[in-house]
């Protein structure tokens, strides 16, 4: 009991008030919005090289099938969001679909997520984190074949609700989907 410290309570409701006062993050407060039908499409790639292409297309690969899990882990990641990235709003989310679609030309995965949701706000951080959970199980399941892995080009493509409307990423669209928006 000699190496007991005493501290002020004093002290302690200052260094309670700094935190509070100084630190400017917060959720942004939807209490008083309305739910809207939100959706939102993200997408991102993971360059694999040639030998561990052409593993998955012949479902070779040491760990499984990197698609098929990644397809599951995306879903996972939508759901665990708001338990990652700290100011999120948790969602009860009503649709999340993805898709893996192979790249023979440069040896790559591209991974879309597309979420929807009746909610006060968007869902774009739950497409987000389902294209990252998708990739990141890809790049597990590759990295014992190649480690020289490169996940790249990550971002929203089209976001749907809200006040704001319909979104659509002004630096375009994979060709694939420029007719259906």
């Amino acid at each position: 009991m000699k190496n007991l410290k005493i501290i002020d309570t004093s002290i302690l409701k200052d260094w309670a008030k700094e935190i509070f006062t100084s630190n400017n993050f917060h959720m942004v407060d939807v209490s008083q919005k309305q739910n809207t039908h939100r959706k939102a499409l993200a997408m991102g790639k993971i360059y694999v090289g040639e030998k561990t292409f052409k593993l998955i297309q012949n479902k070779q690969m040491p760990k499984g099938d990197p698609i098929s899990l990644a397809e599951v882990a995306s879903l996972l990641g939508v759901k665990k969001t708001s338990e990652i990235i700290p100011l999120c709003h948790p969602l009860s989310v009503d649709y999340s679909s993805t898709k893996i679609i192979q790249n023979a030309d440069d040896f790559s995965l591209e991974a879309y997520c597309v979420v929807a949701a009746f909610a006060k706000t968007g869902v774009e951080m739950e497409a987000i984190m389902g294209v990252n959970a998708a990739l990141i199980t890809i790049y597990d399941l590759c990295k014992i074949v190649n480690p020289d892995l490169k996940i790249d080009g990550i971002r929203l493509l089209i976001k749907q609700g809200g006040k704001t409307g319909t979104w659509i990423n002004p630096n375009g669209l994979p060709e694939f989907l420029q007719d259906l928006f």
